[in-house]
């Protein structure tokens, strides 16, 4: 059997431990399925006295991930840190040049700054591979690299934030306003330090950003994602989507179309028959159409110790069998830098709007989408408090410039209370 492959693993949070814990667990099986032992010579955390509910008495301790990186007993250096800026970024860099592999959980880290790093390893001739950076579980980076290697993506869109799926799918089946939900998925632990990443949609754009790289052979681009969270959406909007047969989802879709890359995050109506509709809580999924395989759906848990560290050890095992394959699917040098495109896909409309209860109110409203070039399929109000009316519009397809223009206009009618609030309705 050949020689040992010896990880070193900076970052004893959650997935961390998953890790080792795998490896303890399934020494046998590793190296059975991957043909070497699989070992731990050396790991890093800030704290050294925390109980991890693990034994490393076997492990050697490195305070700083930068000296980890730079061990002579180490193969494959493991960043668990996080962040896309300072010791998890000058450590891969180190154990690069080091002549090392790198696996990483690191989605910040692979979209903005994923060019540089898969060139650096390139040129260095190793491994770069982040399988547990987008979906947890889920194998969607494998899909994409190795088994649909044959085909011409055309879209690929998903849930890939398992706390916005969460508080959406919480507030309808509880009745429960955003705020309550929020509140709640917060004292569970299931927000980030900073909420924003999740709610806001900024995890689940930095993980769109990697697949369109690897979908579309583009350098990735994060900040050409146009990003919007579930903060606007309300108790009402999820109730009346549901009335119309739709649920809420803040989804991501990334296509490639003659004006450009489009990628966006925002929330939307689907179909609550679709296997989007019917995601529950915390669970990711991933929609991946290609010209000859059609649509594959990729469903499974986003997060959690077992499953973002069974995707890690995914990738161990791939480098422990001398598998090298280009970071993004193909060559660094040849991704192109795609042209960023705003969607141009007609699509219809969900719009809420408060209405001052006065004599020709809708009669305006009307007019300013007709102005718009919007027609409307359906129109309903729900009740009155006090001198304002809810009013809910379903709009034929349209363009987003026309809701744009629409939108703008409203507050000018004089009879518009509040925000509106526009979600698109996908076709799934």
């Amino acid at each position: 059997m050949s020689a040992p492959l010896r990880l070193g693993i900076a970052g004893l949070g959650t997935v961390g431990i998953g890790v080792v814990k795998i490896i303890q667990n399934h020494a046998e099986l590793l190296s059975a399925r991957s043909g070497r032992p699989v070992q731990i010579t050396a790991i890093c955390a800030r704290d050294r006295q925390k109980n991890r509910d693990a034994d490393l008495s076997d492990y050697a301790w490195e305070d700083c991930a930068r000296d980890l990186a730079r061990r002579d007993d180490v193969d494959v250096f493991v960043e668990l840190i996080g962040g896309d800026e300072g010791i998890a970024r000058e450590a891969i860099e180190i154990a690069l040049d080091s002549g090392k592999d790198v696996v990483t959980a690191n989605k910040a880290l692979l979209a903005i700054h994923g060019q540089a790093l898969a060139e650096r390893a390139e040129r260095q001739g190793r491994s770069l591979r982040f399988e547990a950076a987008v979906a947890g579980g889920i194998p969607v980076i494998k899909t994409l690299t190795e088994s649909l290697a044959g085909n011409r993506i055309s879209r690929v869109m998903g849930v890939m934030n398992g706390t916005c799926n969460y508080i959406l799918t919480r507030m309808q089946s509880a009745g429960l306003p955003y705020e309550a939900v929020f509140e709640e998925a917060r004292q569970l632990g299931y927000l980030e330090a900073d909420p924003t990443l999740d709610v806001g949609g900024i995890d689940a754009s930095h993980k769109l950003a990697i697949l369109s790289a690897i979908a579309f052979g583009t350098q990735p681009a994060f900040d050409a994602v146009e990003i919007e969270g579930i903060e606007r959406v309300s108790i009402d909007d999820i109730n009346r989507a549901a009335d119309m047969g739709y649920r809420i989802k803040l989804l991501g879709v990334a296509q490639m179309t003659a004006r450009g890359l489009e990628q966006r995050m925002s929330p939307c109506l689907v179909p609550a028959d679709s296997p989007l509709g019917q995601l529950e809580g915390g669970t990711n999924m991933v929609v991946i159409e290609g010209d000859s395989v059609g649509q594959i759906v990729l469903r499974g848990a986003g997060a959690g110790e077992g499953p973002t560290a069974s995707a890690v050890m995914s990738d161990v095992i791939e480098i422990a069998r001398g598998v090298r394959l280009p970071v993004f699917g193909q060559p660094a040098e040849t991704l192109s830098k795609a042209h960023p495109a705003r969607t141009a896909v007609p699509a219809a409309y969900y719009m809420r709007l408060t209405l001052a209860d006065k004599p020709g109110a809708l009669a305006k409203i009307a007019s300013v989408l007709g102005d718009a070039g919007i027609s409307i399929d359906r129109m309903r109000q729900y009740g009155h408090a006090e001198d304002t009316a809810p009013v809910l519009i379903v709009t034929h397809k349209t363009t987003p410039d026309a809701i744009d223009h629409a939108i703008e206009a409203l507050p000018r009618t004089g009879v518009i209370t509040g925000e509106p609030v526009e979600l698109r309705i996908e076709e799934v």
